[in-house]
């Protein structure tokens, strides 16, 4: 399939808070290289963190990278909302996207990726030998090494920084299990979004989401484990239930995942 120029072409840009389905977003942004002018270069994840060292990157070097893109490109990342950043992935050149998930599944995928399938991961050696059981690893993914001399907050820590983009009108925000849960209507949401920014859809509407969805393969995703909701009740026990409920506050109630406390 043959489509104009990228030079007026948005860059596409996939953002998230890690392990709340970056591999899932992305592809289908890719997808997008079906319904007109856009390229998957394979280009590396703009990311604050470090993934072998943990340290966090410096706010130049980050904002080097953002500025790398080129018209047409489909990047991802995991970025905090930082004023900078945000003017930066806000641009008229630029669609960004943000997906989220429910924390308390992102804690569960969290302990299996450390732990199994990442093993240059900075914390893979803690989690693996360290730490005996499934239910320590949970604890500490939830409450976090303070005393550690590489930088690992907890959860509510770790998520605070990215909640500014929720708040953002030029970013989609899309939650993880909406994917799931009502497929169509995401990807409709995903495609206005792109002609809104700029992107010339350049097949019949219909035919862009069936694309697009044809573009998702849980298959070749990493991370990509159940590809369910709500597992983190088969893993939560009362005392990591209590130690949530202490450091999140009213995070799930902010995120839209609960009403009140009393789950």
């Amino acid at each position: 399939m043959h489509f104009r120029s990228l030079s007026d072409s948005p860059i596409l840009f996939a953002n998230s808070f890690p392990k709340s389905g970056t591999h899932l977003l992305t592809q289908v942004l890719k997808g997008f290289v079906n319904l007109g002018s856009v390229v998957d270069s394979g280009l590396p994840a703009i990311v604050t963190y470090n993934g072998s060292s943990g340290q966090q990157r410096s706010l130049e070097k980050i904002l080097i990278d953002i500025m790398r893109l080129k018209a047409g490109d489909i990047a991802y990342g995991h970025l905090h909302a930082l004023p900078e950043i945000v003017t930066a992935l806000t641009r008229d050149s630029i669609v960004p996207y943000f997906i989220y998930r429910d924390p308390r599944d992102v804690i569960v995928s969290h302990v299996f990726y450390v732990t199994e399938i990442e093993k240059n991961h900075v914390h893979h050696a803690y989690y693996s030998s360290v730490l005996e059981t499934f239910d320590e690893r949970l604890m500490t993914s939830i409450l976090g090494l303070p005393d550690s001399q590489v930088p690992f907050p907890d959860i509510s820590a770790r998520f605070e920084p990215y909640l500014g983009w929720l708040n953002i009108p030029e970013v989609l925000s899309l939650r993880y299990e909406d994917f799931l849960n009502d497929r169509e209507a995401v990807l409709f949401r995903i495609i206005t979004h792109a002609t809104s920014g700029g992107f010339r859809l350049q097949v019949p509407l219909n035919r862009a989401s069936e694309l697009l969805n044809q573009a998702i393969d849980p298959s070749k995703s990493p991370t990509f484990r159940s590809g369910k909701t709500g597992k983190w009740k088969d893993y939560f026990k009362e005392e990591h239930t209590d130690a949530f409920k202490e450091i999140c506050g009213d995070l799930l109630i902010r995120l839209g995942y609960e009403e009140d406390n009393n789950w």
